[in-house]
């Protein structure tokens, strides 16, 4: 009993561990934009972000329902081994996270988290543990539907952004009154943030408490010092990651104008706190990246850099099965050697993430760089010419204002005759 106590609170301290980092990378998605064209001021933006995480946190539980009973056969879940393989799961999540944020590679902290899961279940239990009617409904599906549904509606919200306000084409900061509008739409990012990510962890910690017997396997409601702890530990996660998108913000979000990040921002809001409420399971970075690209394909002359948008998409695929197969390498070890494979996979884990934090200390400019990588390169992949030529419109709008200027001084010329 009292090595299954010891189980649990790795785990527990694993996966809140994995919740900061959770915050700690995607903070940049709720506030890199309304920072890049001056709407919120840094340290304004961050604390706020913070803030509306760890609100958005106790707002809802339905994706915690998700991942606690949706992804893994609620009869398959008993015995000693199953805390263990959630370990071990947690280990390819957090290692796959802790590698694409060193390599500024395009990833999702959710898939990375499902992916880890699932192989580790397949491992020690076997593949028909795994409820592939949740996983297909739950986390596929949103996955591919959400940044696509995010980037349909950025893109519409953008062409009615610049429309109504197309007497302002020509003189640009007329339309700056989009940065109050940002404050509102960048906070409900945060909020929405905190209702899906911060989830996912308490479903985790729910989880090994059935697992365990600790918690009844009809009640897949998270306990509520789970739901405080999980709050708490992704808006500490956000305060102290929130500095480091600063760095980022001439990448590739220098083109994002106020009326393209109000669009982009509400996009990104609506779709995720719709999910939450349905109980999907979806990645805000891809939802956020979806609405960038979006937004940016919205602005009149836009082209889109195929191969950025590409990069982004196959990071997207990769991360499931790479974290998943981390996870399996992590529960072989468990399954073969008991718990001496699980002192092992904790060394193994804690030299990893040790070592590449290390090696990125080598270039302070990289690690710094890689945290908002995601949503910058989104802001890669659109290439907006800002220096076209006038519409029919704005050409005949020209023309009467110079028409209007000649009369007028020809009218004073005859009065000084």
């Amino acid at each position: 009993m009292d090595f299954v106590v010891l189980i649990v609170v790795l785990v527990i301290a694993l996966a809140l561990f994995f919740d900061f980092t959770n915050g700690f990378h995607d903070t940049a998605n709720a506030m890199a934009t309304p920072i890049a064209t001056g709407a919120l001021k840094p340290k304004t933006a961050v604390g706020l972000a913070a803030i509306l995480n760890l609100i958005g946190a106790l707002l809802s539980t339905e994706v915690s329902k998700t991942v606690s009973g949706g992804i893994i056969n609620e009869d398959r879940i008993g015995g000693d081994l199953f805390p263990s393989l959630i370990f071990a799961g947690l280990i390819g999540a957090i290692c796959w996270n802790m590698l694409t944020w060193l390599l500024g590679l395009p990833s999702s902290s959710s898939h990375a988290l499902f992916g880890g899961l699932i192989g580790a279940t397949m491992v020690g239990i076997g593949f028909t543990a795994v409820n592939i009617g949740g996983v297909l409904s739950k986390i596929v599906l949103p996955a591919i539907l959400s940044p696509l549904t995010a980037g349909i509606i950025a893109f519409v919200a953008t062409k009615v952004a610049y429309g109504v306000t197309r007497r302002y084409d020509k003189k640009p900061s007329g339309r700056d009154g989009f940065r109050w509008g940002q404050i509102l739409t960048s906070s409900l990012v945060a909020l929405a943030h905190g209702t899906n990510d911060a989830q996912k962890t308490m479903g985790v910690i729910t989880l090994v408490l059935i697992a365990v017997g600790w918690q009844s396997s009809a009640d897949h409601d998270p306990q509520m010092w789970v739901v405080l702890a999980c709050a708490f530990t992704i808006a500490l996660g956000t305060y102290m990651g929130g500095w480091r998108i600063i760095h980022t913000l001439g990448k590739g979000l220098t083109q994002v104008r106020p009326a393209q990040g109000f669009a982009a921002e509400s996009s990104t809001a609506a779709t995720i706190l719709a999910s939450s409420a349905l109980g999907f399971a979806l990645s805000t970075t891809q939802v956020a990246s979806g609405s960038v690209i979006g937004s940016g394909m919205g602005r009149r002359g836009s082209t889109v850099k195929w191969s950025m948008a590409g990069k982004i998409v196959l990071g997207w695929l990769v991360t499931l099965p790479a974290a998943g197969l981390i996870g399996a390498l992590a529960a072989i070890f468990v399954v073969l050697l008991g718990n001496i494979g699980l002192v092992i996979d904790f060394i193994a884990a804690t030299a990893i993430v040790l070592g590449l934090y290390l090696y990125s200390k080598r270039d302070s400019g990289e690690p710094d760089e890689a945290l908002s990588h995601d949503v910058a390169d989104a802001g890669f992949a659109v290439d907006v010419d800002t220096d076209l030529p006038p519409t029919p419109r704005q050409a005949r709008a020209q023309e009467r204002r110079r028409s209007e200027r000649i009369g007028i001084d020809g009218d004073s010329g005859k009065e000084e005759s």
